[in-house]
């Protein structure tokens, strides 16, 4: 959805741990009945747990096919559902996805001398505001600002107004690019799943902060 840049400082997250935990929460008592909904989500999630935010499955084509599937039967779930109110906006937590630009980023950070940390998605349905972000702890960060308009029940268009690259006490504006839609197939209390203008898939969950500028 968005094109990224690095900065070189240190930090790494245990983001298999993450997923782990967020699969145990989707099930608070498994000797109960699940839902479709919850299968669906709990296998998802296990498939996507082991993943490294998708850079393991860039070279597994079996892998990506499984995951699709998850991401089709959450889809067919939640299809009559709208996702594009209020519960839209949060601090959305990258957990998996197929987008090259961040994969890059994640991948080839250790090269400039950092490690990526959380990247977010940052939406406020009543401001109609997008911001893409990669963290590189503790003090910098990469962020893409965005426009947004509901288009529908799901889908969402938004277009780049700017670009910041930010260190500790320094920061270097760059001009804005692009403009696209993404459509939420599936949204709870937890997770939300989506698939955008360019084919690409992104799993994300709702952050335990709220990232502000």
């Amino acid at each position: 959805m968005a094109t990224y840049a690095c900065l070189s400082l240190p930090a790494t997250p245990n983001f298999q741990r993450k997923i782990t935990n967020l699969t145990r929460s989707s099930l608070t008592d498994q000797s109960q009945p699940q839902s479709a909904s919850q299968t669906a989500k709990r296998n998802l999630l296990r498939l996507i747990s082991d993943q490294n935010r998708g850079l393991k499955t860039q070279s597994d084509p079996q892998k990506l096919s499984q995951i699709i599937e998850a991401v089709d039967s959450l889809a067919a779930i939640g299809r009559d559902t709208v996702t594009t109110g209020e519960s839209l906006s949060a601090t959305w937590r990258l957990l998996w996805t197929t987008e090259k630009e961040q994969l890059f980023i994640i991948k080839n950070a250790p090269f400039f001398g950092t490690a990526a940390g959380d990247v977010l998605q940052v939406i406020d349905v009543e401001k109609k505001t997008l911001n893409n972000v990669i963290t590189f702890p503790p003090d910098g960060v990469f962020f893409v600002r965005s426009d947004i308009q509901i288009a529908s029940a799901q889908r969402v268009n938004f277009q780049f107004t700017s670009a910041v690259l930010r260190g500790k006490g320094w920061e270097f504006p760059l001009p804005p690019f692009g403009q696209g839609w993404f459509e939420t197939v599936y949204i709870d209390d937890e997770i939300r799943v989506v698939k955008d203008i360019r084919d690409d898939y992104l799993v994300v969950e709702r952050a335990p902060y709220s990232w502000t500028e």
